[in-house]
């Protein structure tokens, strides 16, 4: 062998040594599956796990139901919230735009009534909270925080001493609007009647400021929210909504509100529902007259109940995906969403809020025991422990804190008077 060729083979063989030492390496620095499986359920059942909006209230209400025991249907009871690591839930307080006055009121306070005896019914499980030190108290008793948040100004029936009724009862946010406008604020999915929020509709997001309550943007015009946000002193929501760049609706908010309402520091929590995750399947949802005539038959079928009514859609749409007629949505555009704000305004203005149990859920995320996958697929996005926990809950109990601080700076104002 000429010395040339001997350099050759030895550079050779040195190489492949150097190349097999960094690949043990490589192996070495690379957690094991197992110990990826470890962080990632140590980080999710340490953090403090809030959903911001859920429809249960609905199956409490309609079918007399309990959350004590593990159900086949719907998405919420004890031992999947449980099992998920959920630590807070806030129950929506919530009925039809189309029924108002003192009707709407004693339909709230029935439903308030009942998420009320559900706590009573398990004290083991569940502690009734106000503020987000009640919150940090019940997880750290082992306990899952059970709030209430109101899905339509309409049952406050044009009355702030109602309001403040609704506040004592527990109730911590309101969402100025449902479907359709109220007497004093335009909703997204309806025609515009006011130009966004009336003098009235000022006063009762500044009463909601004074009571300790955030003030909801979700459902709301794009001008209902953009009054809503100069009107308030402290920090406002998005209780359950997605991205409009991702999936253009009504529902959604836009790049610029998103960066508004973080300018404020507030917190967009993502909705599930498969219509507002997905441009493809809002689009074919649309243009369906095959689902539009099965959802109304599924409607039909339940009457008045509007529990009934949620889970039917749901089978229906993933029976029509089955049958290859609609596209199927899995649950990582929860977080295609949630990566979306944090590029626009950062981890410290995004939450969670589910619509569970009031709209229809991505392939996945059927329940709440699916949501340690949400901590999985952020850690394998590269987010850091603290943003994980930020986007989890500690952005929502942020608000919270925001939102305690200016009521009572108000009410001391008040006094001093």
């Amino acid at each position: 062998m000429s010395k040339y060729l001997m350099l050759v083979a030895g550079a050779t063989a040195l190489l492949g040594i150097a190349m097999l030492q960094a690949s043990k390496a490589a192996q070495t620095a690379l957690p094991s599956s197992d110990d990826f499986a470890a962080r990632a359920k140590k980080l999710h059942f340490s953090s403090i796990v809030i959903d911001t909006h859920d429809d249960t209230t609905q199956r409490l209400i309609w079918d007399n139901w309990d959350l004590g025991h593990r159900d086949a249907d719907g998405s919420i009871d004890i031992p999947r919230m449980r099992e998920g690591g959920l630590g807070a839930i806030f129950f929506s307080i919530w009925m039809p735009g189309s029924v108002n006055g003192p009707t709407a009121v004693q339909k709230s306070l029935d439903q308030i009534d009942a998420v009320r005896r559900q706590v009573l019914a398990h004290p083991g499980d569940l502690a009734l909270c106000t503020t987000a030190a009640e919150i940090r108290r019940a997880h750290a008793d082992g306990k899952i925080a059970v709030l209430m948040g109101m899905e339509g100004g309409h049952m406050i029936d044009d009355d702030l001493a109602v309001l403040r009724m609704y506040a004592l009862l527990g109730v911590r946010y309101l969402t100025l609007t449902h479907f359709l406008n109220n007497n004093w604020a335009d909703s997204s999915t309806d025609k515009p009647a006011h130009n966004g929020l009336t003098d009235f509709g000022r006063q009762v997001v500044r009463e909601l400021n004074r009571q300790g309550m955030m003030v909801d943007i979700s459902h709301t015009a794009d001008k209902t929210f953009y009054d809503a946000l100069a009107a308030s002193r402290a920090p406002i929501i998005a209780s359950h909504s997605s991205c409009r760049a991702l999936c253009d609706v009504p529902r959604n908010m836009t790049d610029d509100m998103i960066k508004a309402l973080a300018a404020k520091g507030g917190v967009i929590q993502i909705n599930y529902h498969v219509g507002f995750l997905s441009q493809e399947l809002s689009a074919a949802a649309a243009s369906s007259d095959e689902l539009k005539k099965r959802m109304a038959e599924a409607n039909i079928s339940c009457g008045e109940d509007e529990a009934c009514q949620t889970i039917e859609t749901d089978k229906v749409i993933r029976a029509m995906v089955a049958e290859g007629k609609l596209p199927r949505v899995d649950w990582t555009r929860i977080v295609d969403h949630i990566d979306h704000v944090v590029k626009l305004v950062g981890a410290e203005h995004v939450g969670l809020g589910s619509d569970f149990d009031g709209a229809d859920m991505p392939f996945g995320m059927e329940d709440a025991s699916d949501l340690p996958k949400i901590t999985d697929e952020l850690i394998r996005r590269g987010y850091t422990d603290s943003q994980i926990k930020n986007i989890l809950g500690e952005n929502t109990l942020r608000v919270m804190e925001q939102v305690e601080k200016v009521s009572r700076e108000m009410q001391a104002e008040s006094n001093s008077r």
